[in-house]
Order: C-alpha cells, then sequence, then structure tokens
C-alpha cells in the first residue's frame, strides 16, 4: 500500500474511535456528523481488512488487529501532533496552571508534600488538584483530562509512558507498649491482630473478603508461599489509618517504609523489620501520551523525580 494514498484523517478516527468505543461518541468529539463517522469507520475497514470495531453485548469491541494499531496510532499522532505545534517555553515563576494528579493515599502521603513544598518556592501559582484513584479510569488519564497517575501499578495500557519514582521495603508498625516488641518473631507475628492497607488501584472500590489471600496483596502473598495466614481485624484504604491504629491499639500494621518513617519520631511507636521477606515494591508516574511533549508536564515530571531521587537517598 502507498502511504500517499491514505487519508491521514482517517488515522485520527481511528484513534478516536478506539479510545471512545462508540461512533457517535467519536463523531461529538471531532464535532463531525454520525453519518461522517460511520463513513470514516467504513474506510478505515476497507483499509486495514478488518472490522476493527464489532457490535456485542458490550457495546462496541475491538478487534484484535484494532488493539495491536492502537498504541501504534496513538505514538504517530502525538508525535505528529507536538512536531506542528509552536514551541512554547513554561516559565513555574509565572505560571498559573492547574495539575490533576491522581495519587495513591500512600503517595499522597510520602512523596507530594515534599512536592508541594517545592512547589511553593519554585511556582507559587501553580495549583494541584490531587484526585483518589476511585475517581478517576484509565480512560481518564489516556485523555489527558489527568496529567498523572502516581501509585502502585501491575499492569498499565500500552499506550501510557510511565517511570519508576522509587522501590520501597516494608517494615512493621506497632504500639510501643505492645508484648510482642519483646521478642518480635514470626511466630508472635501471627499470633497479633494486624490491620491491612489496600493496594489502591483504578475505578470504584469493593469491599474486601478475608479468605481471599490472593487478592490482598503483597505481605499476604508472601505468607501464603509459607503456607501462613494472618489475622487481620481491620481492613482500610488509608495510611494514616493504620498508623493511628498501630499507635492506639494492639495491631500490627505492615506497610511500606516509607509510609511507616512517618512517626519515625513519635516515642510511642515502633517501627521494626518484618520477620519474614517481602519483595520491594516500585512507586510509579504514569501519563498519557497526548501530555508527553507538553513543556509544563516535563517540568512537573523532572521536579517529582528529583524529589523522589532525594528522599530515596536519605
Amino acid at each position: 500500500m502507498n502511504i500517499s494514498k491514505v487519508d491521514l484523517n482517517l488515522l485520527v478516527y481511528l484513534d478516536v474511535l478506539l479510545r471512545e468505543g462508540s461512533v457517535t461518541k467519536a463523531a461529538n468529539q471531532l464535532s463531525i456528523t454520525q453519518p461522517a463517522m460511520s463513513n470514516g469507520l467504513k474506510r478505515l475497514r476497507d483499509l486495514f481488512k478488518d472490522p476493527l470495531l464489532v457490535r456485542t453485548s458490550d457495546g462496541m469491541t475491538p478487534t484484535k488487529r484494532a488493539l495491536e494499531l492502537q498504541p501504534i496510532i496513538r505514538d504517530v499522532l502525538s508525535k505528529l501532533e507536538a512536531s506542528i505545534q509552536p514551541e512554547t517555553d513554561f516559565t513555574p515563576e509565572t505560571s498559573t496552571r492547574t495539575f490533576r494528579i491522581m495519587a495513591s493515599d500512600y503517595a499522597e502521603s510520602t512523596l507530594l508534600p515534599e512536592v508541594i513544598r517545592k512547589l511553593g518556592k519554585q511556582a507559587p501559582n501553580i495549583t494541584l488538584d490531587l484526585i483518589t484513584p476511585s475517581d478517576v479510569t484509565f480512560h481518564d488519564v489516556e485523555q489527558g483530562k489527568v496529567d498523572m497517575a502516581v501509585n502502585r501499578f501491575d499492569e498499565l495500557p500500552l499506550s501510557f509512558h510511565q517511570k519508576v519514582i522509587w522501590y520501597d521495603t516494608f517494615s512493621c508498625v506497632i504500639n510501643s507498649r505492645h508484648p510482642i516488641i519483646q521478642h518480635f518473631d514470626l511466630d508472635n507475628y501471627l499470633k497479633s491482630q494486624h490491620i491491612w492497607v489496600s493496594k489502591t488501584g483504578f475505578g470504584v472500590g469493593v469491599g474486601v473478603d478475608p479468605n481471599e489471600v490472593q487478592k490482598l496483596g503483597w505481605v499476604d502473598a508472601e505468607l501464603t508461599k509459607m503456607n501462613k495466614k494472618r489475622d487481620i481485624r481491620v481492613f482500610t484504604r488509608h495510611y494514616h489509618v493504620a498508623l493511628q491504629l498501630a499507635k492506639t491499639q494492639n495491631l500490627v500494621a505492615t506497610l511500606p517504609t516509607k509510609a511507616a518513617r512517618l512517626y519515625k519520631n513519635d516515642p510511642e511507636i515502633k517501627v521494626v523489620e518484618p520477620p519474614f521477606d517481602i519483595p520491594p515494591i516500585a512507586l510509579k508516574m504514569a501519563w498519557s501520551a497526548l501530555l508527553h511533549h507538553d513543556a509544563g508536564h516535563i517540568w512537573l515530571r523532572r521536579l517529582i523525580s528529583d524529589v523522589a531521587k532525594e528522599q530515596s537517598d536519605l
């Protein structure tokens, strides 16, 4: 096929169709009529010799070929968009921009306070809109409606850019008067009662079934490998709640070390190593290809990376 004979607008149509999953929504997004978008889909099917989107009970579902094309087309279009836009400098000292960041409670507690402190010095008029994972979807990030997602991810869409912010180990937070302190080994750990903090992802959360150990995350996965199980009395989605409960109750919280160290100077708390090995976790930031070349976004990513490096070196 000769590329010179391909209408490049069709690639834009396909990019939006795959993001919206609807001819009507894609037409609205591009401010064209529904018949025009339907005709564009027909031409795309002829071009790629594939149905691309098939109507199912779940709506318009992309074919395997369409899913293969999606990250390629998104990358091509984002580079083309960046190349034809006039270069504009970003001046943090005078910028009044608002950055929307989806952040887990862990990231919000450990990383973002120092980021906000540096913003106050370097970019005093910039505003951060911090959003919880349950407020957004991958689709929101992919469309650039959310500037960045900062969390621990098992998987991310291929179209996303991502970077590891840091790796973190685990620590146990215990009330300093807890009798377990005198002899903190695996047996006593398992005899104690525990607080669990969720690994929060995208979308609306649901309740936890304590019996579904395989869904409880890193700590319980490692215990399962040893044919062990801890007694979890409280399930929470907030690290500060876990830390407060560990401080005031005879409950053990096993948390990422950077979260545990938030209370390291509190005399009523002991922060100790777990009595078994738990693999480190990776905190990542992820963002849309649509924002990858944005000067302000580049500046913010660099600031976050610098803060993360400083905290990792402590």
